[in-house]
């Protein structure tokens, strides 16, 4: 009797204790794993980062630049970057000769004219002569852009043909972001791994006109439709959760080319597989980030040059998991931060970076 009421003792506090009440957004739990960690806040080598949207504030930015050893950023605006606008961003950046490069966009006015196809390409030849050096596509293309009649304007819609033939014509690349990620395209369930990215941004979200499959597809009949033009795709095309079928894609379409803005969350949980495409197709990959927050290419810069394990990616809510390093040589690093932009990219400087 006494041992059975000393067990019911010792079992009454554990018994009282409630167990908190949280949501999922505020479980952090911090890991007790013990192995090497790294937190470099300057790349190893000086990069290029392909994918930028600063096209003012220049003195602060290269004092941030210089800080990360981003030799060269290049900018783009996300729609509107023609005309004026390219004009005046490209006369802000030549108080620093080499260390910025600019990307066009295409003016979608008028796109029901008899005439835009040719009125269009126009501009971005004026641009190009201007001094742009690439030309960005945001998504705007594929998903949001109407005809007059209120149909969606698919991605290889003809009337942009001009464009991308005069992108061939001057040798510039056109970096294109197309669709989001699948996850968007899914039920927001239990089951929907980007759950908590949809419910805290609601903005994000599928297009009903079209499928996320229907909408890549057409991105990619515009590589094979154009092949004399270089296409860089963003966001490792939203393929990053399928490797094989990104590298099916590139081993058929030699002009593809990816960059791995907002995707080492998918890279991460891959290290092995990864480090082998990064490996196999490392004439092909460049390095981007997307958004202007110098704080977080630390973790970029852990993701491609260490071989740690477990450790946070940079922003939790684009998925709840830990990341692994792909640990990439010091070739495949050079090649990714800078020598695979200084060969597709034409005029930029190759003043700061080793041979």
């Amino acid at each position: 009797m006494k041992t059975a009421l000393t067990f019911l003792l010792v079992l009454a506090p554990l018994a009282a204790q409630t167990p908190p009440t949280m949501s999922v957004e505020e479980f952090e739990p911090k890991s007790t794993l013990v192995v090497p960690a790294h937190h470099p806040t300057r790349a190893k080598f000086p990069f290029i980062d392909i994918h930028m949207h600063q096209t003012t504030g220049f003195d602060q930015l290269v004092k941030d630049m210089d800080g990360l050893n981003m030799q060269i950023m290049v900018s783009s605006f996300v729609r509107g970057g023609t005309g004026d606008r390219v004009k005046k961003a490209l006369e802000g950046m030549k108080a620093y000769p080499g260390r910025f490069a600019l990307m066009g966009n295409i003016d979608y006015n008028g796109l029901d004219d008899p005439d835009y196809p040719a009125r269009a390409a126009a501009q971005v030849e004026q641009d190009i002569k201007a001094g742009t050096k690439g030309l960005k596509v945001w998504k705007d293309l594929g998903l949001m852009l109407k005809d007059k009649n209120g149909k969606r304007i698919p991605v290889d819609d003809p009337r942009f043909d001009q464009v991308f033939e005069v992108c061939a014509k001057y040798k510039i690349p056109v970096l294109i972001h197309t669709a989001d990620p699948k996850q968007f395209w899914e039920p927001m369930d239990k089951y929907n791994e980007r759950w908590l990215e949809l419910k805290t941004h609601p903005n994000r979200g599928n297009v009903p006109e079209a499928s996320w499959e229907q909408v890549i597809g057409e991105q990619h009949h515009l590589f094979a439709k154009h092949p004399n033009t270089i296409f860089i795709a963003a966001h490792m095309g939203w393929l990053g959760f399928d490797l094989g079928r990104l590298g099916a894609l590139m081993d058929k379409l030699p002009n593809v080319y990816v960059e791995l803005a907002a995707t080492i969350v998918e890279l991460g949980r891959q290290p092995r597989a990864a480090h082998a495409f990064f490996t196999k197709y490392q004439d092909r990959v460049l390095f981007g980030k997307d958004t202007w927050k110098p704080e977080e290419y630390g973790t970029y810069f852990r993701e491609v040059e260490t071989a740690d394990d477990y450790f946070d990616h940079e922003r939790k809510y684009q998925g709840m998991w830990k990341i692994y390093a792909m640990d990439l040589s010091d070739d495949v690093l050079k090649k990714l931060y800078y020598k695979n932009a200084l060969k597709i990219v034409p005029g930029l400087s190759k003043e700061g970076f080793p041979k």
